[in-house]
């Protein structure tokens, strides 16, 4: 039996890829939730998902330029993310045009212009490792950058926390209490797009929403409170990469779609059994007042 847990959950991390693999995968575990959180709570959940297509003609310009060079992939990303997002702001505001309606048409263009520039400069291949990434093939200098995005995304996020709660919850309050109450915003869409380039190393920039949404909307099935909702959110994410992880060393499947699949099943379970609005507890409540009454 100890043999069996030995083979399966620690010789994997004998190889180096895979500790590293797994050190990126818990610092985006870290980092990512949260994030899903508020934007579950603002009810701006697919933004994440248009978020990531923004940051891919950056990270292909990166890529022309510098080949598979991960910090000047990262800062085309960032770059071109916050520049999109500004841009979709502008356009909001001068065109009267809702706003998620403006980011979803920049982030589509984005997308096409992506898939262009990278399908220029190289091979279907080249293709494939940005838009679904390859967490087993970080190196130390990506884990570097990883790491570090993570934490100062955690630093930032704890900076701002009371102002992001209060923005979700009451907006007009906080544009009362500050003029330029915008910033909180535009701070928290730069966190957004910072941890997508984080992200799209290990998971691509089509998967790497995927760690930062579903342990979010998971979590709501089992706390009503905001820092509740946080934990589990990291704890899942945490369990989906490692899992993930050791699915694909043993299976030999693809690390990011593993690491994804676990979270979505992790998501699933919640949905039937969680403690608040599953089909479980909607079950619960129907048969609740019946059982009360045959006590009596």
């Amino acid at each position: 039996m100890l043999e069996l847990l030995n083979t399966w959950f620690v010789s994997p991390f004998d190889y180096g890829f895979m500790r590293r693999a797994v050190v990126g995968g818990l610092a985006l575990s870290l980092a990512a939730p949260p994030l899903g959180v508020f934007l579950v709570l603002r009810g701006m959940s697919l933004i994440g998902d248009a978020m990531a297509h923004a940051i891919l003609p950056g990270v292909a310009l990166g890529f022309l330029l510098a080949g598979f060079s991960l910090p000047v992939m990262s800062v085309g990303g960032v770059l071109f993310g916050v520049m999109v997002a500004l841009l979709a702001g502008a356009v909001s505001k001068m065109g009267g045009q809702r706003e998620d309606a403006a980011m979803a048409s920049f982030f589509i263009i984005s997308l096409a212009a992506g898939v262009m520039l990278i399908s220029m400069g190289g091979s279907s291949v080249d293709l494939t490792h940005v838009l679904f990434g390859s967490i087993l093939a970080i190196n130390s200098t990506a884990l570097l950058l990883i790491a570090s995005i993570s934490t100062l995304i955690v630093i930032t996020l704890a900076i701002i926390f009371r102002a992001l709660v209060v923005e979700c919850l009451d907006p007009l309050f906080l544009r009362g209490q500050h003029r330029r109450s915008s910033w909180v915003h535009s701070v928290f869409l730069g966190l957004l797009v910072l941890n997508l380039t984080a992200g799209f190393q290990t998971l691509g920039t089509l998967m790497a929403v995927g760690l930062m949404m579903l342990p979010a909307t998971a979590a709501r099935f089992w706390s009503k409170r905001l820092e509740g909702l946080m934990g589990i959110a990291v704890v899942l994410a945490m369990l989906a990469s490692t899992g993930g992880l050791l699915l694909s060393f043993h299976l030999d499947t693809p690390s990011g779609p593993s690491i994804i699949l676990l979270a979505g099943a992790a998501y699933l379970f919640s949905a039937l059994f969680g403690r608040y609005h599953s089909l479980a507890a909607k079950l619960r409540r129907k048969t609740t007042p019946l059982a009360m009454e045959h006590s009596h």
